[in-house]
């Protein structure tokens, strides 16, 4: 059965408490030069990570009703703390409308395939580490996987607002790299999408004594995947598609951001989702 052209037309959805997500949306913008991508980053509520499974879940479901207006074919979790919180209610609450992909899944599959028997760390939100999410998948894979997880509260709020690359954030990070939680690891695993901007900075710090994992290629991989599994990949065209960027909460300085996040300049349009 060969699948209406139409559909496979429809854009991608990916939403975040905020910017971070943007790092996986440069990554599936660079997997799939051909989809259109619809960006909602939830950034009157952020961070996510500071918030309960319950809200979070009320902020996700009115996200992806948003996303479906919109008829994506697919939608992105592209945030850690959303997809420890919400994932399971997502694919209910999206059923046949959407393919649903989150963060935790294919990163899990990606440390099973690489790290077998070895240590390895993770840094994220009080929400992901709190969750214990990484860990009872890890330790499914029954590959003796040995994860040392670690909250790091701090790094959100700073990268989020423009502090990285600098003294105060390098203090912050050998900080918490320096933790003994961390200590003997193999791998440190970003379990946050803000965290690639300053992946730079900590493996300066391990000077390559850590590999340091950005899971974005590897979601973004996993997108394409499932988008090609069932005919739904784009057909090339000659323009580049127009993406869209949505904010709940709009400041001049996310307009910013946007830019290191996605890599090129980016139009946010505020959409309230409460009004």
């Amino acid at each position: 059965m060969t699948t209406p052209p139409a559909l496979a037309a429809r854009p991608i959805g990916i939403f975040d408490s905020g910017i971070g997500g943007l790092t996986v949306a440069r990554a599936v913008a660079l997997r799939l030069p051909h989809e259109r991508l619809i960006y909602f980053g939830d950034t009157a509520h952020l961070p996510y990570g500071e918030k309960s499974t319950a809200a979070i879940q009320a902020y996700a479901v009115k996200i992806c009703d948003v996303l479906l207006r919109q008829q994506c074919k697919l939608i992105l979790i592209a945030c850690n703390s959303a997809s420890a919180a919400a994932y399971e209610l997502v694919r209910e609450y999206v059923g046949s409308k959407a393919l649903v992909v989150g963060m935790i899944d294919p990163v899990v599959q990606y440390v099973g395939q690489h790290y077998a028997g070895r240590p390895v760390g993770l840094i994220g939100t009080k929400q992901t580490v709190g969750s214990n999410i990484y860990r009872k998948k890890i330790d499914q894979l029954d590959l003796a996987v040995d994860l040392h997880a670690l909250a790091t509260p701090l790094l959100v709020p700073m990268i989020e607002e423009g502090f990285f690359n600098g003294r105060v954030s390098e203090e912050i990070i050998s900080a918490y790299l320096d933790h003994p939680t961390l200590l003997g690891i193999d791998a440190l695993l970003l379990a946050c999408t803000h965290f690639p901007l300053i992946k730079p900075q900590m493996e300066a710090h391990y000077q390559g004594r850590v590999a340091v994992l950005d899971p974005s290629d590897v979601v973004a991989a996993t997108v394409a995947e499932a988008l090609a599994s069932r005919g739904l990949l784009a057909a090339p065209v000659e323009a580049a598609p127009a993406h869209h960027f949505y904010v709940s909460d709009f400041t001049r300085s996310f307009e910013e951001s946007t830019r290191l996040f996605f890599g090129q300049q980016v139009q946010l349009e505020h959409y309230p989702l409460w009004e």
